[in-house]
């Protein structure tokens, strides 16, 4: 049996070590600035896209359509980012994926300001958007544990994520607040800014040198990363149920535009109070995954992933604001934990060499196959509604969610 080492650090540092080494700072920051910028136009995209449609199904299912157009080239180009992300500096890739998302923000505020923005044209800058961040995830993630002790690597992803959905609970309302008070176009105006604040942060960060100087067979190595997720018996497991969930839960925040507009009957505010909510969720499962470390990680993992299933499910058999504002803050809280564990578990008990192809098959899912759940589960609702989608798809989490945690005491005791 392949041997789980190396172990998570049972130590518990300081909860905000990470804040002592400079390049972590900086990356941080730059990313907390850019995140505002990256939830006003995740914000305004689906509220543009859902008003367009003349009801829940056809809303549901254009928001499909973007998600679709984002999996494609993540799921083509994750593979190659790991190599690269392994055998290229990490700072020099992010220089180019930040410069590049930034042009892209640029662009959809000149398609929309100018009115030409139909949902192909949409689709098409999604997809450049998403093959861009298919680069940027693993080199981001998997540089974190280089730029801090291993003691502190737990801490580190947590408040990683912190960073990313701190910005969830400011930059929703904020682009609802523009939306009905200017239009739709300035939010993605603030991305193509605010994106470059990781661009400047790069500018004051060391280069670090790749983990990996094999060259090579570019898909004989990628080949050699799937192979030792498959072997591992625990990862291959955290890496199944991140695909289940992908598929089946986590596109609800993809297709809440569609259940604000057309379940809730609330305006752009009000979705943007209701991502809020999932943000203020979000922001304390990334806190409690940074506090926790790697102490009972399995765990804390597959009750996440059980807890995130209901919050889903609750969603789905309600159509009252208050009610969902709660659900969608358990589910932020929990989603943001499963997720997070997943992260510090593949980091952790992945060797130096093979961290960013694994992370760029973490990446990939989450990148990938999320806006993929977002086609399927938009393409259900037209059959089921979109309400009982969400029911059906929390439901199906749950049980395998569930069956993992109860069948797998290597997962539970890692």
């Amino acid at each position: 049996m392949t041997n789980i080492e190396p172990r998570i650090p049972d130590r518990r540092p300081d909860f905000f070590g990470p804040f002592g080494f400079k390049d972590f700072r900086l990356l941080w920051g730059g990313l907390l600035v850019s995140n505002l910028g990256t939830w006003m136009q995740f914000t305004a995209l689906g509220y543009y896209v859902a008003s367009m449609a003349p009801n829940a199904a056809i809303g549901s299912f254009d928001i499909g359509l973007i998600g679709a157009s984002r999996a494609l080239p993540v799921l083509i180009f994750s593979p190659f980012a790991g190599v690269i992300a392994d055998r290229y500096p990490r700072r020099r890739v992010l220089f180019l994926t930040n410069a590049t998302t930034s042009v892209v923000a640029f662009i959809m505020f000149a398609l929309v300001t100018t009115g030409h923005a139909p949902l192909w044209a949409l689709m098409i800058t999604s997809s450049v958007n998403a093959a861009t961040q298919s680069f940027d995830a693993p080199a981001r993630q998997s540089w974190v544990p280089l730029m801090v002790p291993r003691e502190y690597v737990g801490g580190a992803i947590g408040l990683n994520s912190i960073a990313f959905n701190a910005p969830s609970v400011v930059g929703p309302p904020l682009a609802g607040l523009l939306i009905a008070g200017i239009g739709v176009a300035p939010c993605f105006l603030v991305n193509a800014v605010t994106t470059l604040a990781v661009v400047l942060a790069l500018a004051f960060m060391k280069s670090a040198p790749p983990s990996s100087r094999r060259r090579g067979n570019v898909v004989a190595a990628i080949l050699e990363g799937i192979r030792f997720l498959i072997a591992h018996p625990v990862l291959r497991w955290i890496v199944l149920m991140l695909v289940v969930t992908s598929l089946t839960i986590r596109p609800y925040n993809f297709l809440l535009p569609a259940y604000a507009v057309h379940v809730v009957h609330t305006d752009a505010k009000g979705l943007g109070w209701l991502m809020a909510a999932s943000g203020i969720g979000a922001i304390v499962g990334a806190f409690f995954t940074a506090a926790t470390g790697g102490r009972r990680r399995g765990t804390i993992w597959a009750i996440s992933a059980a807890l995130a299933a209901l919050g889903v499910a609750g969603l789905g058999l309600t159509a009252h604001f208050g009610v969902a504002a709660a659900a969608l803050t358990v589910t932020g809280l929990a989603t943001l934990s499963f997720i997070g564990s997943s992260n510090i578990l593949l980091q952790t008990l992945s060797p130096d060499d093979m961290r960013g192809r694994a992370i760029s098959v973490y990446s990939m899912i989450l990148l990938g196959f999320v806006p993929l759940g977002s086609l399927l589960i938009g393409s259900l609702a037209t059959v089921l509604t979109l309400r009982w989608t969400f029911v059906v798809g929390g439901g199906v989490s749950l049980l395998f969610a569930l069956w993992v945690g109860l069948t797998q005491p290597q997962v539970r005791e890692t």
